[in-house]
């Protein structure tokens, strides 16, 4: 088994062999760890890499495993964790100079978990400035590359794991999401993205964005999503806002199957633009939901028009949390970020409100939906994987800070709180991934993980690896 082989592994398969004493934690880290030090120039996924801590974890991981039973279902797996996300000892700098040097001294509460179930971890993966965007640069730690064609752009705001998962620089990695942030680089990067329900993963500290962000896993398998869910769920005093729920079996149910179920299918949401390649791509996958004994029907949804509410809170939500930097970090902070706080300073406290009051109310014009259908499917996005130096693709209207045209499928279910996932659903003719969106009802992440797995054994994915060797 070469160094790379151990390195495109899933972390079901690498937990057996640790198990078993057939492989050593130590061995599987500084693999991983040699191939970031290759790849991750090219690549740019990980803006800080904890080797000595990484290779002392795995070393104390195989004494463990040698002396008794293994502490958890992570023990020895490789890990990493956004920059947005707190990480005891190690900087969080949330891809701004604004916090270049900021040192946490807590893990949160999913950090923890990661580690308390046996988990290595390798360090920290780049994020767009606060993760304001759906795209994988920021002023501080430079542009993340999409590994298919390192051109184009990763998507963020989870771009480092995207590109990590791609890449082959360990099995699972920690994304959050706030308006597309795992969908949108688990699409473009071809790789498997799951957001949970609201509250089902514990953050800390609490996105200040009125209950928009979700953390959840980023993968090349279904399988590795389930088990690192396992890890991240359930609730927390930490964040007041995590479901009381115990998170159900993800890893022992997975492979339940989908027959039977109502699967409803739109490529646009009644009325997204889409490019044509995308949707052809998209529109032959939905055929395999068939095959699996779904009853699938083309709907065209009904959903309130959020144009202009997603861009009122999106901006608004900046300024009330960014604007206080302005003064001192204007010229060192990504430009597009500071036009999108200034638009957002324009909007009352009364545009605010109202704002709000209609992303309570958008659930209405979306529950009828999921009172007839189990799943939703759409495309993750409306355009394949774009160059990087852009906010929007070149056919594409531009705008200063907005690019959330051509990633709208993705927020509405922020707004809700549904689960939805990416899933690899084939390539463009140009070798780009193109990603499909399956939706779940309320708190129903089971079966949206269930539906994932039953396409990715129907069309299998993970064989195949972007060529940067």
């Amino acid at each position: 088994m070469t160094a790379s082989d151990l390195s495109f592994m899933p972390a079901t398969e690498l937990a057996g062999l640790i198990r078993t004493k057939k492989l050593s934690p130590v061995d599987l880290t500084c693999a991983v760890l040699d191939r970031i030090g290759r790849i991750n120039p090219i690549v740019n996924a990980f803006c800080a890499v904890t080797a000595d801590a990484a290779v002392a974890a795995a070393r104390e991981a195989e004494q463990a495993v040698m002396k008794g039973p293994v502490r958890g279902p992570l023990h020895g797996i490789p890990f990493s964790i956004k920059d947005l996300l707190y990480t005891k000892g190690v900087r969080t700098m949330s891809g701004s100079f604004i916090f270049e040097h900021r040192v946490p001294d807590v893990d949160p509460p999913v950090v923890r978990r990661l580690k308390q179930a046996g988990g290595v971890m390798l360090g920290k993966t780049t994020t767009p400035e606060f993760g304001w965007k759906g795209l994988g640069d920021s002023p501080l730690t430079g542009i993340t590359r999409n590994p298919w064609n390192t051109d184009m752009t990763t998507g963020g705001s989870s771009a480092g794991a995207g590109a990590a998962a791609a890449a082959g620089l360990g099995p699972i990695h920690q994304g959050s999401d706030g308006a597309g942030s795992i969908r949108i680089p688990s699409g473009f990067c071809g790789i498997y993205g799951l957001k949970p329900s609201f509250g089902r993963v514990p953050m800390w500290p609490t996105s200040n964005n009125d209950y928009a962000s979700h953390l959840g896993p980023m993968t090349r398998t279904v399988a590795d999503a389930a088990l690192m869910l396992s890890v991240m769920a359930g609730p927390d005093d930490w964040d007041r806002t995590s479901l009381e729920a115990v998170p159900d079996d993800y890893v022992e149910k997975l492979d339940a199957g989908i027959k039977g179920l109502k699967v409803a299918f739109s490529t646009d949401l009644g009325g997204f633009p889409v490019d044509a390649e995308v949707a052809a791509v998209v529109k032959q996958a939905v055929r395999a939901f068939e095959d699996l004994g779904c009853v699938v029907e083309e709907v065209k949804p009904t959903f309130a028009d959020s144009h202009d509410l997603i861009r009122c809170l999106w901006s608004a939500h900046e300024a009330g949390n960014y604007a206080q930097y302005l003064g001192e970090w204007r010229n060192r902070m990504d430009p597009g970020l500071v036009a999108c706080i200034e638009d957002g300073q324009h909007y009352s406290m009364v545009d605010y409100v109202e704002a709000r009051g209609e992303k309570l109310a958008y659930w209405d014009s979306v529950r009828p939906l999921f009172e007839k259908f189990d799943l939703l499917l759409t495309p993750t996005l409306s355009v394949a994987a774009f160059p990087v130096g852009r906010l929007n693709p070149a056919h594409w209207p531009q705008h200063p800070w907005d690019w959330i045209r051509w990633a709208s499928f993705s927020y509405p279910f922020n707004f809700t709180g549904q689960p939805a996932a990416s899933v690899p659903a084939g390539f463009t003719p140009a070798g780009l991934p193109v990603g499909l969106q399956i939706v779940g009802r309320r708190f129903a992440d089971l079966t949206v993980l269930q539906a994932s797995a039953a396409f990715e054994s129907a069309r299998p994915w993970a064989q195949r690896r972007p060529a940067l060797d």
